[in-house]
């Protein structure tokens, strides 16, 4: 890095100054000129041009006496970053170009500067990268890792930044100090973090690690260098120090976080082991990310400008659009114009009466006489093709293609058809004889690009003309035809969209000539179309601009007198001679004159950009005709020629007359070359546009017109559409020129841009039209679009039209100024329209491109264009960057763009992207095809090497955020529903029935005992391994035999009442041991067993549930306990304090002397742990009475018998999972076949089979299990068929959940089985929590769940408001199954605890006998509240006890009924209530948000979001290439905003698999936050937007 700045400093060093630069002698002139050239061609490196120019300047630069030359580079560090000041920016931005660059004029430039001098550099937070990401190879990302320039590095690295930080710094006085924080920081990202893994309680370990990281910093390095930069430093909130030592424990491969450390919800109180930096908040979090976030929420805090009025209200009965304009924004005070009429088209002698008719007559009278000369890529002239020779080839192929091309002996083409015409840049003889040729045949060429790909940018809808126009022949030459790429067969490929087309070759020996009495007709001009010219709209479709020949002949004649042109003149031209300008002069306009026309192709420019001056010395030309670009070029590489003299030239026409750059190209171009005989009134700038053909054209001195105009309007008038001319204020100005007058024969007007096409006032920007002979006629086969622009009837202000004729919009924005002069400011295609407010596309391009570093963006590459986002225009600015600009470079460029355009056009960027040089996609002549980035840019396909989105600066038209009402009492809430006639929101299961036999029991362990007795040898329970086989089975009495072998071991060694916990697999001797301490009169804790792949994350978890539920032995499998014991272990936990161990793999034969006898049925029978999807541990205590009630509900709801069998496929830690597996057989007597979900990884079918064979109606699986079958046997049912895998069977399918239904999930089981008959009526779903483990469960009797769509955005306002299915912001919500017998389900309002009614969004509160009794402890929320277990109505039914359930949700009375004849009332869970996210106001729930972030782009596998300080934080994972990583920060942030009105604060791209997920499938999105904070996601991008 240190390297780098040097390297940098020094080439500013080796800037020749003016003195310099004019004592260097000629041939090192010429050399470096060489070298400047290379470099912007890309043939050579930076590095190389560096180290090439330094050694040819070298002897020329002045060394101080006896001081080293390094120091001497140090010391001059403030000169040379003050060399860019005003001063000597002429001399230092021309040398210092590339040729590419656009062209900005010195006024831009200072206005940038001091705009950017307003700001001191303001700190953004620097995104952080994956160096893998780091598309160009930077210095530092060469580095190989075992070098010693590391540490070398990092000791300048610090050096430079205690040198930086302690002086202040304005401006650009220290670039220096910017990139060295932003390294600091990032360095400790990139360099230390060597992987993180995510834990997957479920076994998904998933390690990623990055090898390339090490290099670049140490630790330690970035400890100190951090606290250096601190102690210079205030970032708000630090209360302590950062302490970044904790970095360099984490360099061994796995660096899983451990799961203690983030079990905890927003942890107070809770301590890291090592000292970390604590937020506002009290939240310890690492230093990096956090300073990052407090630098962003830093920025944001800034004052911005006074937001606009708020753009529409929120309000959901429907959007209303509330813009009101600034009632002081200027306003147009002119009188309205009336149009302005050219000089009348003059009447000449002997004008020919078509374009045809003119070629004969010179083609018969003066045949020696040269037409087009065409050069070669080194500027030789290859062919020079005369007016005879054009007349008779032309004729040739007239005839060969209306008689010598047949398709079944019919004639393929008839006059009037359209054919394509294909002819590389550099060839125009052959164009021009092609052309002719069908003007002669009467057939309607369409000229075109060269497709050199089958995808080129745009070339698909080149294809769709060409199909809309019914082509059927294209003509090229052979040298083309050779290069297009070709199918199999060898024919030329057909094109993606195009038409079938038959190629026609137009050389020589392919054209017959014709016979002695053949003529080609020779019509006077008529309306028929002549040709069609293509054009691509902003949107990128391209139309068809139909030209008849009476127009065409009619607009030479117009171009003749407005330029004077006569006969025999030489003209130069360097446009495309297929289309516009250079159609209209280099190939028209000229043979109607007999005029000599030099053709300069584009590619010859490239090698040589002085050949078209070069040739008008030469031939003495009289007219050029260029582009701004030709003239800028040219100015790069003048300095080597003295012999060129332009005194020749009467017309030097700009065709782009109309940009806001034209005008300082012209200005420099004259400043150079007046010196060479150019005179300043021959510069004839002309405005144009593909539908009205030339608008208007600065005449040539001899016709004694007004003097050349130049306006100096206000930005901040313009962008309002009103002229002003600004004196004051500098900054924002836009200088233009005019383009001269309006063509004669025309008469124009300036018509207001939306609406009914008022004339404009007189200073007023509108979009000009014309009305004349000379414009094109319609858009070929689009007669509604015709209309609007071809057909245009100004009217005045009363509405009056002002002309019969009907004017043709020309796309042009501007205005008339004094002398009828007219003055361009924009184009229709590049205008935005952003709240209101104009903005330009090209002169946001001129203020980015006047940001220094110039050299920054690659070849001037840059593309503006807006999107629209959130009801308004937002702006995306996407440049190519240099390929040897680092990270910082890139960074501190985007950041002084944003401010300059801030600054200057007084609007916010959306989105900044820099893209590695040379991948926009181009147009057809170099620049870049705007439509086609911007349409990359929305699918996600730029692949951008850096991205800096800023939607808090742009987006001010968010709905307000809400007010919370003044508290409505619980009283008046339902009085207020009772008015309103809705009803109280509460429902319950069935009543629980009459005792059955075993209902008399009322401990679990006696059922065992009396099913031990009375069916010894039922079968209870069937475990499958992998392969489908059974491991192993218990009947009734075996299990009760194995439980009391265990009881026997306990008995002597425990205490009743002690904890046990139970570390086992999922199997029989988990509940043989569950029996066993029941029988013991202990209370057994169900533990999952640490994963021995990833005994770092899992064990920790297990060590604490061991703590915290103070069990006092453990009881396990010979195989774990070893593992609990093990060296890995000791890594990650103190094994030395586990307590008493027990192996229950051989236990003796023995039995206890007696049973346990609970004296009340209320006494603790087990606790259940589980950990939250907020990562809160907690376990609740249930008593055998709930343990029985549960276990009978269970049984009414699924009428389970002794003869059924269930199929189970779920971890029997907890909740509901542990119920199925461990008590409900025991009370039910069923059989249950168990199915270790983890055994699915190896085996993803077996469940399913499993159900199949042994033809279960009754399953219940988790999520996880669910998606295990959809992806990995979604493409396999066919062979599941073969396998006799049949579904047929299964009458109700319950995923056993605590969440919102995943109905996306369920549908696609559903689909994608229903071939294995699975009816689509079994897959339901079901609901618990903590305070009641089974709350709903669909059961065998009763309706099928029932679907409703809600309104999302009343939902964030806690209101239910039904819609219909597909409605915007409409949300699918499934039923969570039925109520269970004996459960009583109400909502109740949050904060008043007020019952709520029908219409309301509340929390679910649960009454039934087997709710759990109370937490037994809440680890890392020790306050969570026993209120959570008996809590009453605040008003209403005060006397029922309640537990709140923590989860919001409604209940809706459906049309179904139940079983009992009365309606059925469906409960709907919408999400926890710990996990919604309060943003302005409103309720998110995570889920939604990350739905639509999913459905952003084909590469995002999975999302998870969070906030921290009231930021967003979005973390998706992408599934593709890191390439793709940068395309996804701009589509997350765009449909957060549409969907969601939310404003994304952080993006974070990581690998997949890194988002933690649960055993239950639930995403752990606090351990996220914790991991992200702790810095140990190891992301491949973290955008952080402005």
């Amino acid at each position: 890095m240190a390297e780098r700045t040097s390297t940098g400093l020094l080439t500013m060093m080796l800037e020749p100054t003016p003195a310099v630069a004019m004592t260097l002698p000629a041939e090192v002139r010429e050399k470096l000129a060489e070298l400047e050239l290379e470099l912007s061609e890309g043939d050579i490196t930076q590095k190389g041009y560096e180290k090439k120019r330094g050694k040819l300047l070298a002897p020329y630069i002045p060394q101080i006496q006896g001081v080293d030359p390094s120091l001497q580079i140090d010391n001059r560090i403030q000169a040379s970053s003050q060399a860019v000041l005003p001063g000597s920016k002429h001399n230092k931005s021309r040398a210092a170009n590339t040729r590419d660059e656009r062209f900005r004029s010195d006024l831009h430039t200072e206005a940038v500067q001091a705009a950017l001098a307003k700001y001191k550099e303001r700190k953004m937070p620097m995104p952080s990268k994956r160096r893998s990401v780091l598309v160009q190879s930077s210095v530092e990302a060469c580095t190989p890792p075992d070098t010693s320039s590391a540490s070398e590095d990092e000791g300048s690295l610090r050096r430079q930044g205690r040198l930086a930080t302690s002086t202040p710094y304005q401006g650009h006085g220290h670039p220096a100090v910017e990139h060295w924080f932003n390294r600091v920081i990032q360095g400790s990202s990139t360099s230390s973090s060597a992987s993180s893994t995510s834990s997957h309680p479920g076994g998904r370990s998933v390690t990623t690690t990055n090898t390339t990281s090490h290099a670049a910093l140490n630790a330690n390095a970035a400890a100190t260098a951090l606290a250096d930069f601190m102690a210079h430093t205030q970032l708000d909130n630090h209360s302590a120090p950062p302490d970044v030592t904790g970095l360099s424990e984490r360099s061994s491969l796995h660096a899983e976080h451990p799961q203690v450390a983030s079990v905890r919800g927003v942890s107070r109180g809770y301590n890291h082991h090592t000292s970390v930096m604590e937020t506002a908040d009290g939240v310890p979090v690492n230093s990096r990310v956090s300073s990052k976030i407090q630098q962003l929420l830093n920025t944001l805090k800034r004052p911005k400008r006074p937001p606009l009025r708020e753009f529409f209200v929120d309000d959901f009965e429907e959007l209303l659009d509330v813009q009101q304009a600034d009632p002081n924004q200027p306003k147009p005070e002119g009188q309205h114009m009336s149009a302005l009429e050219g000089e009348p088209l003059g009447v000449v002698n002997n004008w020919p009466p078509s374009l045809p008719a003119a070629l004969q007559r010179w083609g018969t009278t003066q045949p020696k006489s040269p037409c087009l000369t065409g050069l070669d890529n080194a500027g030789k002239p290859v062919y020079t093709l005369t007016y005879g020779k054009l007349w008779t080839r032309s004729q040739k192929l007239a005839y060969t293609l209306l008689n010598k091309l047949s398709t079944r002996n019919e004639p393929l083409l008839v006059p009037g058809d359209r054919v394509a015409l294909v002819f590389p840049n550099n060839d125009p003889v052959m164009f021009m004889v092609a052309f002719y040729g069908c003007l002669l045949a009467e057939l309607v060429p369409v000229p075109i690009e060269v497709p050199l790909t089958r995808k080129d940018a745009g070339s698909q809808q080149i294809g769709f003309l060409l199909g809309s126009c019914g082509v059927t022949l294209a003509l090229t030459t052979d040298a083309c035809q050779k290069g297009l790429p070709k199918a199999q067969t060898g024919e030329v490929a057909t094109f993606k969209g195009w038409p079938r087309l038959l190629w026609f070759v137009t050389d020589g020996k392919h054209v017959v000539k014709p016979p002695k009495d053949w003529h080609p007709p020779i019509r006077e001009a008529s309306n028929d179309i002549a040709y069609i010219e293509y054009k691509t709209s902003k949107e990128g479709s391209t139309m068809g601009i139909t030209v008849s020949h009476s127009a065409m002949l009619a607009h030479c004649h117009a171009l003749t007198q407005a330029c004077g042109y006569t006969e025999a003149e030489t003209i130069t031209n360097v446009l495309d001679f297929k289309r516009e300008a250079g159609l209209w002069h280099g190939v028209l306009t000229s043979v109607m004159n007999r005029m000599h026309v030099i053709s300069i192709p584009y590619s010859l420019m490239k090698v040589n950009p002085l050949s078209w001056i070069q040739k008008v010395h030469t031939y003495k030309a009289r007219v050029a005709v260029v582009k701004s670009r030709d003239m800028h070029w040219s100015l790069l590489a003048q300095r080597d020629q003295r012999d060129i003299s332009l005194s020749s030239l009467r017309m030097l026409i700009v065709a782009d007359g109309a940009n806001p750059w034209s005008i300082s190209s012209c200005d420099a171009f004259l400043n150079v070359f007046q010196a060479r005989g150019l005179r300043p009134e021959v510069i004839c700038p002309c405005a144009s546009s593909s539908e009205a053909m030339t608008v208007a054209i600065r005449r040539p001195p001899e016709m004694g017109v007004p003097p050349p105009g130049k306006a100096v309007l206000s930005m901040g008038g313009l962008s309002h559409s009103v002229i002003r001319v600004d004196t004051e204020e500098k900054l924002s100005v836009l200088t233009v020129q005019d383009v001269g007058q309006v063509m004669p024969g025309a008469l124009v007007c300036v018509v207001r841009v939306e609406g009914t096409p008022y004339l404009c006032q007189t200073d007023e920007v509108g979009e000009i039209c014309v009305s004349s002979g000379s414009t094109g006629i319609a858009y070929y086969g689009l007669p509604g679009m015709t209309k609007n622009i071809f057909e245009t009837i100004p009217v005045t202000s009363s509405g009056i039209p002002i002309s019969d004729r009907p004017f043709t919009r020309t796309s042009l924005l501007g205005f008339v100024g004094p002398d009828s002069l007219v003055f361009v400011v924009g184009k229709m295609d590049g205008l935005m329209v952003v709240s209101g407010r104009r903005h330009n596309a090209d002169d946001v391009v001129a203020t980015a491109l006047a940001v220094e570093p110039m050299k920054f963006v690659y070849r001037g590459r840059i593309a503006v264009f807006s999107v629209s986002v959130l009801h308004d225009e937002r702006i995306v600015v996407v440049a190519e960057q240099r390929p040897d600009a680092s990270e910082e470079d890139s960074f501190q460029w985007m950041s002084r763009v944003l401010q300059a355009i801030d600054s200057i056009h007084q609007v916010g960027v959306y989105c900044l992207a820099l893209v590695p040089a040379n991948t926009l996609p181009k147009a057809p002549l170099g620049g870049i095809h705007i439509s086609e980035t911007k349409q990359r840019f929305l699918e996600g396909a730029l692949h951008p090497c850096n991205v800096l989105m800023c939607p808090h600066t742009c987006v001010t038209n968010l709905p307000k955020p809400r007010q919370k009402q003044p508290e409505v009492g619980p009283a008046s809430m339902i009085v207020g529903n009772l008015v309103a006639g809705k009803r109280i929101a509460q429902a319950c299961g069935r009543d629980v029935a009459q005792l059955e036999d075993n209902d008399q029991f009322l401990y679990i362990q006696d059922v065992l005992q009396w099913r031990a007795q009375a069916t010894p040898d039922h079968p209870l329970f069937l475990v499958l391994n992998a392969k489908g086989t059974v491991a192993s089975t218990a009947s009734c009495l075996q299990l009760h035999k194995r439980a009391e072998r265990v009881a026997a071991t306990l008995m002597g060694r425990l205490n009743t009442g002690d904890h046990v916990a139970l570390v086992y697999p999922p199997g029989i001797d988990l509940i043989a041991t569950f029996y066993g301490c029941l029988y013991a009169g202990c209370v057994p804790v169900t533990v999952r067993p640490p994963h021995p792949q990833n005994l770092a994350t899992t064990l920790p978890t297990v060590k604490m549930i061991v703590e915290v539920s103070k069990s006092v032995c453990i009881l396990t499998t010979q195989a774990i306990m070893k593992l609990l014991k093990s060296k890995e272990a000791a890594a990650a936990v103190d094994v030395k304090s586990w307590p008493m161990v027990l192996d229950t793999d051989d236990l003796p034969r023995k039995k206890s002397s007696q049973m346990y006898k609970p004296p009340t049925p209320e006494m603790l029978a087990y606790l259940d742990f589980s950990v939250s999807t907020t990562g809160i541990l907690a376990g609740v205590k249930m008593s055998h009475t709930a343990t029985s009630a549960l276990c009978r509900s269970i049984k009414l709801q699924c009428e389970l018998y002794p003869s059924r069998q269930i199929a189970i496929c779920l971890d029997p830690y907890c909740g509901l999972g542990f119920a199925l597996w461990c008590l409900c057989s025991v009370y039910s007597g069923h059989q249950s076949i168990l199915v270790p979900p983890l055994e699915l990884e190896s085996n993803a079918s077996l469940w399913l089979a499993a159900v199949s064979q042994y033809k279960v109606r009754v399953t219940f699986c988790s999520y996880s299990v669910m998606e295990m079958c959809t992806k990995g046997l979604g493409s396999q049912t066919e062979a599941l068929r073969l396998r006799n895998v049949n579904l047929s069977c299964v009458r109700t399918c319950m995923v056993v959940a605590e969440e919102r239904p995943r109905i996306a999930l369920t549908q696609t089981f559903s689909k994608i089985f229903k071939d294995l008959g699975l009816s689509p009526r079994a897959v339901s779903t079901t609901f618990g929590c903590r305070v009641n483990v089974a709350i709903c469960l669909q059961g065998t009797a009763g309706p099928d769940p029932t679907t409703v769509y809600v309104d999302m955005r009343a939902l964030r306002h806690d209101r239910v408001r039904l819609v219909e299915r597909g409605s915007p912001h409409s949300l699918p919500l499934m039923e969570s199954g039925k109520i269970l017998p004996g459960v009583k389900v109400i909502i109740a309002n949050t904060e008043t605890k007020g019952p709520l009614g029908d219409s309301h969004l509340g929390e679910i509160w649960v009454s039934s006998p087997h709710n759990a009794t109370g937490y037994y402890t809440v680890y890392g929320e020790e306050a969570l509240h026993a209120d959570h277990f008996n809590t009453k109505l605040s008003f209403g039914d005060t006397q029922t006890v309640w537990a709140r359930t923590g989860y919001l949700g409604f209940l809706r009375r459906t049309e179904l009924t139940d079983a009992s004849g009365e309606r059925h009332d469906a409960l709907y869970v919408v999400g926890s209530l710990d996990e919604t996210l309060e943003l302005r106001g409103m309720r998110y729930h995570p889920i939604d948000i990350e739905t639509s972030v999913i459905r952003s782009h084909k590469s995002i596998a999975e999302c998870a979001v969070f906030t921290w300080t009231n930021l967003l934080v979005v973390v998706v994972e992408l599934e593709g290439s890191e390439q793709e990583a940068l395309d996804l920060v701009a589509l997350v942030t765009n449909v957060v905003l549409e969907e969601h009105y939310l404003i994304v604060g952080v993006v974070v791209v990581v690998d997949p698999g890194v988002i933690p997920i649960n055993s239950r499938g639930e995403k752990q999105r606090m351990h996220l936050r914790d991991g992200f904070l702790a810095d140990q996601l190891d992301p491949i991008y973290v955008a952080y937007n402005m």
